[in-house]
């Protein structure tokens, strides 16, 4: 019996011994780390859950807000560091709230109720407001996505590329990504298209701005009142806030089928997207302010010649990204605003639509889709084509549309019949409602100008 016994004990022995044998050979300094490192993965389960959480559901509002510096937009940017240097960065602040509560009002009306805005409208205002909405947005969207290929063509010829080469391989390409791409796969490539951005980063930092002032100017507001700097003002409002986008953004939670448990998180991605977008605003007008205003270079026409002037004054390496910033930001919004288009006629009209649905069950979607791009792109493609008129008329048209917008959606955001307890409260109704009516203010003021003092009007993308 004991000759039986000593093996099991001589067994027992080496596997109680077996751990301490193994941590022999590793040195006794990494042990204190090693526990160190799972005390840290306990303590920080929590935000690595959150932030899971969070991965799950970004997209819609960091792609959303980020699409707006679209080409339009980066022209009036420009335009605003050229002429006033930092002056105008201390509006960046109130513009960010502005974004965030227009948003986050369509994200929570997407994830609530599972339906776009248009298929809200026509459901509890009827097919006549839903008829308006609809031809609004074609038409508008019609100048955005001609403006967009202008966007393309102006920045390919500082690479020396002729419009008649860029603008037809650029518009195939975004037919390409959406007609054979699932929204995953899309919207993957899209929030790629969010991190070039950072090229207007890098290109602010070759122009070797003043920091200090710079940040002076972004949180001690500076107004001048004159009619210049306010029309400025206007069109920075005008072109950070479009219509397009909540439509686009609601459809775009629906589509991801976010639920309304998700809701902190589809909140957290528009958030992250409010700021983000105008971060990259705020490098703009500093790259531009540093180099073409202080050089006297205070007008511009468009984001392209700001690209091409930013190249004897910051460096060959300023100039190419700056432009590299323009081609990602019209390709961007080339591809989402016939997208948000086609959305708002297919569900205004009752038809099927989105990315997961193949040509065949969504056909009126993808036709649409493929239309606004063709004309688009044709236009541009004209000998001669008004381009200027064309990026001022499109401000104009969202200047039009934007008001009209947001009272449909204030208007749906409080019924609770469709929100329930998910309606505004009183400080975020307060806060939304004087951020619409100074939207209105701002925007028809816009507009007065652009029809009436087009000529010369500063601030004007392309005036």
């Amino acid at each position: 019996m004991a000759v039986l016994g000593e093996p099991e004990e001589a067994k027992q022995e080496t596997e109680n011994s077996a751990p301490v044998t193994r941590w022999k050979i590793i040195p006794g300094w990494i042990e204190p780390w090693r526990e160190r490192l799972a005390g840290w993965g306990k303590m920080t389960r929590f935000w690595r859950r959150r932030a899971l959480l969070f991965l799950a559901v970004v997209g819609p509002g960091v792609i959303t807000s980020n699409v707006d510096n679209d080409a339009g937009g980066i022209s009036v940017y420009s335009q605003a560091g050229a002429r006033y240097g930092y002056a105008l960065l201390w509006s960046l602040i109130p513009m960010t709230i502005a974004l965030y509560v227009t948003a986050e009002m369509c994200a929570r009306m997407g994830v609530v109720t599972g339906k776009g805005l248009s298929d809200l409208i026509r459901e509890e205002f009827g097919f006549r407001p839903t008829f308006f909405v609809i031809v609004a947005g074609l038409v508008v969207d019609m100048g955005n996505v001609a403006a967009e290929f202008a966007g393309v063509a102006a920045s390919m010829q500082i690479f020396g590329i002729s419009k008649y080469i860029s603008v037809p391989i650029a518009a195939i390409a975004v037919w390409i990504l959406v007609l054979r791409g699932t929204s995953r796969a899309v919207e993957k490539i899209f929030l790629a298209a969010c991190v070039l951005y950072l090229s207007y980063v890098a290109s602010a930092v070759l122009a070797k701005p003043d920091w200090l002032l710079a940040a002076r100017d972004t949180v001690i507001p500076s107004m001048q009142f004159n009619g210049g700097y306010l029309l400025m003002l206007t069109a920075l409002v005008g072109t950070t806030i479009a219509p397009w986008q909540f439509f686009y953004m609601q459809a775009a939670f629906v589509e991801k089928r976010v639920a309304r448990r998700q809701y902190p998180q589809a909140r957290a991605d528009v958030l992250v997207g409010s700021i983000s977008c105008m971060v990259i605003v705020f490098f703009i007008i500093v790259c531009t302010a540093a180099t073409l205003h202080a050089t006297g270079h205070t007008n511009i026409v468009d984001a392209g010649e700001a690209a091409q002037s930013l190249v004897p004054l910051a460096g060959k390496w300023a100039g190419l990204l700056f432009a590299f910033g323009l081609l990602n930001a019209s390709l961007f919004a080339a591809s989402i605003l016939p997208l948000s288009t086609s959305h708002v006629i297919c569900e205004g009209m009752g038809f099927e639509a989105g990315i997961d649905h193949k040509f065949n069950d969504a056909p009126i979607f993808y036709s649409l889709y493929t239309g606004m791009i063709v004309v688009g792109a044709a236009v541009i493609l004209i000998p001669r084509a008004p381009l200027q008129k064309i990026l001022v008329l499109s401000q104009v048209g969202n200047g039009v549309w934007l008001p009209v917008v947001l009272i449909f959606i204030l208007l749906l955001v409080n019924r609770r019949d469709l929100m329930g307890d998910m309606v505004n409260t009183r400080t975020f109704n307060l806060v939304a409602w004087v951020t619409t009516v100074a939207m209105i203010v701002l925007t028809l003021v816009l507009v007065y100008v652009s029809i009436f003092h087009s000529s010369g009007g500063p601030g004007l993308p392309g005036s």
